[in-house]
C-alpha cells in the first residue's frame, strides 16, 4: 500500500472511530477540548507510523490504545501539578488517582453511551445554535473546520472560533458530561434533534450561495439522526425525525435540474424519488408510532412528509390529511412558519382562496418581515385566484429576499410567467 492509499485509509478511519474516540476519552478527563487534543495526537501517530508499519488489523482499537496512553500521561501529569497546588485540595487529588485507576475498564464501556453523552453536551442549550451546529459537525460529523466553513459559507477562521469559543464555553461552565434525566432530558433533547435538523435544512434548502442543495450536509444529519436512534430507542421524536430526514431525501434527485435549477415538489418526477429511504422513513415514522404517546412536531412534520411518499402522482396527493396535521401542529407548536405551511395545505385542500385568507393574516407578522417565503406563497395563491400584477410584485420581493441564487432565478422565472409589466 503507497503512502497516499495509507492516508486515504487513515482518513477513513478517522471519519468513522473520531466521535467514539473523543466520546471515550471526553468521559475520562471530563473535558471535550482535551479529549479532542487526545484524540488528534492519536491521529498524528497514525500518520506518521502506519506509512511504515502497515495498518493495524482493527484500526479504530490502535487509535483507542494510543489515545488511552496519552489520557493517563495526562491525568498522572495534572495529578503531579496537583501535589504542587495545595490548595485545590485533597478531594480533587483523589478524584483523579481514581480515574488513572479506572481507565482501563471505563474506556471499555458501553460506547453507545458515551456517544450519547457526547450528542448532548454538543449541543447543549448554553451554546448558540451556530457554535453547536460547528461543534456537532466537527466531533460528532467528524468534519474539518474547512469543511464546516465551506458548508455553511462562513470564513475559515469565523468556524475556527465558533469551536474554540463552544469548547472553551462548556469548559467555564462545567457542562456535565452527561445524558440529562427526568424533565430534562426532553428540553435537551428538543435541542439536539434542532441541531440535527438545522444541519439536515440547510443541505436540503442551502440558505445562501450559488447551490440549491448540499448533499453531504444532508448525509450528515441522516448520519447522525441514525446514530441517535439507535442510542436512544425509546424515544419517539428522534425516530420521527429519522424519518422525516429520510423521505425528505429520498427526494434529491428529483428536487433539482440538470443545470442544476429547483425543480418544485409538485413538479418533481417521482420515479426519481429513492424508494428504500422512502421504505426506511415510513419504518422509522411506524416506529415512532409503535412508542405510543401524543405525537410530537417531528413525528406530525414526517407523517406530512409520509402524505407526500405515498402519493403516486401529485394530484394523488392528501392534502386535506395533510391540512389536518398541519391544524394539529399548530395547536401543538405554534409559530409563524406553521402557519404559513398550514395555509400552502389548505390552499391546496380547499381552494386557493381559502389559503390566501390565512396567508393576508401574516403578512404583519414580524418575524416574517425578512423571510422570502412569504411572498413566495402569496405569489403563488395570488397567481392561481387570477390576481397577477400583485403575484407578480410578490415573486420579485421574495427574489430579493433569498440569499440563494438559483432561488433567486426561480422566483424570478416566477414573476415573468406571470406576464410582463
Amino acid at each position: 500500500m503507497t503512502a497516499t492509499e495509507t492516508h486515504r485509509v487513515i482518513d477513513a478511519v478517522w471519519r468513522i472511530e473520531s466521535a467514539r474516540l473523543i466520546a471515550g476519552l471526553a468521559r475520562i478527563v471530563r473535558d471535550i477540548g482535551v479529549a479532542e487534543e487526545l484524540a488528534q495526537d492519536a491521529l498524528v501517530a497514525a500518520l506518521e507510523q502506519w506509512p511504515e508499519s502497515g495498518v493495524p488489523r482493527i484500526p479504530g482499537a490502535w487509535l483507542m490504545a494510543v489515545a488511552r496512553h496519552r489520557a493517563i500521561d495526562h491525568l498522572r501529569r495534572n495529578k503531579r501539578i496537583d501535589y504542587k497546588h495545595q490548595e485545590l485540595g485533597r478531594e480533587l487529588a483523589a478524584r483523579q488517582e481514581e480515574a488513572v485507576a479506572d481507565l482501563e475498564t471505563a474506556i471499555d464501556d458501553d460506547i453507545g453511551d458515551d456517544l450519547l453523552r457526547l450528542i448532548f453536551t454538543a449541543c447543549h442549550p448554553v451554546l448558540p445554535a451556530e457554535a453547536r451546529i460547528a461543534l456537532t459537525l466537527r466531533l460528532i460529523g467528524g468534519l474539518t473546520t474547512d469543511e464546516i466553513a465551506r458548508a455553511f459559507l462562513v470564513p475559515e477562521p469565523t468556524a475556527a472560533q465558533r469551536i474554540v469559543r463552544a469548547k472553551r464555553t462548556l469548559a467555564d461552565k462545567r457542562v456535565p458530561f452527561e445524558v440529562p434525566r427526568g424533565d430534562e432530558l426532553s428540553a435537551r433533547l428538543s435541542s439536539v434533534l434542532e441541531v440535527i435538523y438545522l444541519i439536515f435544512n440547510e443541505g436540503y434548502s442551502a440558505t445562501a450561495g450559488d447551490d440549491w442543495m448540499r448533499p453531504a450536509l444532508c448525509e450528515d444529519a441522516l448520519r447522525l439522526g441514525r446514530i441517535l436512534a439507535e442510542l436512544a430507542q425509546q424515544e419517539p421524536e428522534v425516530h420521527g425525525l429519522v424519518a422525516l430526514m429520510e423521505i425528505q431525501a429520498s427526494r434529491s434527485r428529483a428536487r433539482v435540474g440538470p443545470s442544476g435549477e429547483p425543480v418544485l415538489l409538485l413538479e418533481q418526477n417521482r420515479a426519481l424519488w429513492d424508494q428504500l429511504l422512502i421504505r426506511r422513513g415510513l419504518a422509522a415514522l411506524e416506529r415512532a408510532e409503535k412508542l405510543g404517546g401524543a405525537r410530537g412536531p417531528y413525528v406530525l412534520q414526517a407523517a406530512v412528509a409520509a402524505c407526500h411518499a405515498r402519493a403516486r402522482t401529485a394530484e394523488e396527493t392528501d392534502w386535506p390529511r395533510i391540512a389536518a396535521l398541519y391544524d394539529e401542529l399548530a395547536q401543538l407548536k405554534p409559530s409563524p412558519i406553521v402557519e404559513l405551511n398550514r395555509a400552502v395545505a389548505v390552499g391546496m385542500a380547499f381552494g386557493p382562496q381559502a389559503g390566501l385568507d390565512l396567508v393576508e393574516a401574516l403578512t404583519t407578522e414580524p418575524l416574517l418581515q425578512t423571510y422570502h417565503l412569504l411572498p413566495s406563497v402569496r405569489g403563488d395563491l395570488l397567481a392561481k385566484v387570477g390576481r397577477v400584477d400583485e403575484a407578480r410584485a410578490e415573486f420579485r420581493r421574495a427574489a430579493a429576499l433569498t440569499r440563494n441564487s438559483r432561488e433567486r432565478d426561480l422566483l424570478l422565472r416566477r414573476a415573468a410567467e406571470c406576464g410582463p409589466l
